[in-house]
């Protein structure tokens, strides 16, 4: 059985096994009930759906911003994006209290493409010989914006509100309150019909202007689908960390960076990675739950160390 299928079918494992799990767990039995269906159809395949949607779209986005930055260590929520999608979401929250869903979406969004314009204004002038700097720059200049909007959420006593966006998780999640993240799920998909020009990008401005590649155009592209992803799931679930950090190093390693057949691996990893972690929040301290970014921080640490000391070859 190939790879893809492989992933294919632990991700439609998981995504089984996540609809029986939760404070009231399910047996094959009570699917011959209505009330075991209504739990299904309002809040697990709901919550499943957002978990899927939220692995695959953040590896998506944490996949093209190492190419675009030409960097391995860099990701959406360490390097000031989603720290920026944060900060407008409380601004909005501040200066237009009514606004609707998709006004802070959009707002989100928008701060989420300035921040993540800033980060690679700044690490262009870094030395290409220290790679290493772009992602201690980027844990700075995240760490900044995110300072600064834990300041104005002290200031007007809204600490609580943004900690809620500071720590992803889906307790919450149920039909009528995930669905914007199809938005993102379809935003990174569409990325995959550019994959080769996203795939030039990582060779570098020079090699893609002789290669005759509007470098500048595909690089506001990827920065569009990267904000639009952080943006989105920031508002609806919440930050998961290390998921564009450690899902596209690894899938590098088995498919190669060749964008266009690795990112259908990266975005079922992402999906697995995410949903996993999900089901273990709930299970690990029954019948109540941890956030999924506290396991999925605890997992990506783990498994960046490894990268970074293990003696896996990368595959070129």
């Amino acid at each position: 059985m190939s790879r893809p299928a492989l992933g294919l079918l632990l991700l439609c494992l998981l995504f089984v096994g996540s609809l029986f799990v939760g404070a009231t767990p399910l047996v094959p039995a009570d699917l011959l009930t209505a009330e075991a269906w209504a739990l299904i159809r309002d809040s697990r395949l709901p919550r499943a759906f957002a978990v899927v949607l939220s692995g695959a779209a953040l590896a998506i986005a944490g996949q093209i911003m190492q190419l675009i930055a030409r960097n391995r260590f860099v990701e959406p929520m360490t390097a000031g994006t989603g720290q920026s999608a944060m900060l407008g979401l409380l601004l909005v929250s501040l200066l237009m209290p009514g606004a609707e869903i998709g006004v802070k979406m959009a707002l989100a969004a928008l701060a989420a493409l300035l921040g993540s314009l800033g980060f690679f204004a700044i690490t262009r002038r870094l030395p290409p010989q220290e790679p290493l700097l772009v992602p201690l720059v980027g844990i700075v200049y995240g760490g900044v914006i995110g300072s600064t909007a834990v300041y104005i959420a002290f200031q007007i006593d809204l600490l609580q509100y943004l900690d809620i966006w500071m720590t992803g998780e889906f307790s919450g999640t149920m039909r009528g309150r995930y669905e914007l993240l199809w938005v993102a799920g379809g935003v990174a998909a569409l990325s995959y019909l550019v994959a080769d020009q996203f795939s030039i990008l990582g060779l570098g401005e020079a090699v893609s202007l002789n290669l005759g590649l509007n470098y500048r155009q595909v690089v506001l592209s990827g920065l569009v689908v990267i904000s639009v992803v952080t943006g989105l799931t920031v508002v609806t679930v919440g930050a998961i960390p290390f998921v564009g950090l450690v899902v596209p190093n690894l899938v590098s390693r088995i498919a190669g960076d060749n964008l266009r057949r690795s990112l259908p691996l990266t975005a079922m990893a992402g999906a697995a990675l995410v949903l996993a972690s999900d089901i273990f929040a709930r299970l690990v301290v029954h019948p109540f739950e941890v956030p999924v970014a506290t396991v999925i921080g605890m997992i990506g640490a783990a498994l960046f160390l490894w990268m970074l000391y293990g003696r896996g070859q990368h595959v070129s």
